[in-house]
């Protein structure tokens, strides 16, 4: 039976043009960019399921940072001065985060 399973994560690798040792490469890759998995020492393994949710995890929470930050700014730009240049410099910043805000969801 582990050979069956084996031979099949090998062609799903095949299949895909990806193999095995790239996925896990990439894995690992991925882990290093994880604040919550850098403090794991390499000597301890990670599995790929845990990795993904973390990254899900992280990615969220970078979703949840921009968005409190976008509405902080909007909040400082409403308490500018009212002459032209200080008006324009805020309807660009506001239509700047209107697109980005956008783009995110």
């Amino acid at each position: 039976m582990s050979n069956r399973r084996s031979r099949s994560r090998q062609l799903v690798g095949v299949n895909n043009g990806i193999r095995d040792d790239e996925i896990q490469d990439l894995v690992s890759k991925l882990q290093q960019l994880l604040p919550q998995l850098q403090t794991t020492p390499s000597s301890n393994k990670v599995s790929a399921t845990r990795v993904l949710q973390e990254a899900c995890n992280y990615i969220r929470s970078l979703h949840r940072e921009v968005d409190g930050l976008s509405e902080r700014l909007c909040e400082l730009l409403q308490t500018t001065t009212n002459d032209d240049t200080s008006q324009e410099a805020v309807l660009i910043i506001r239509t700047l985060l209107m697109q980005s805000t956008n783009l995110n969801r």
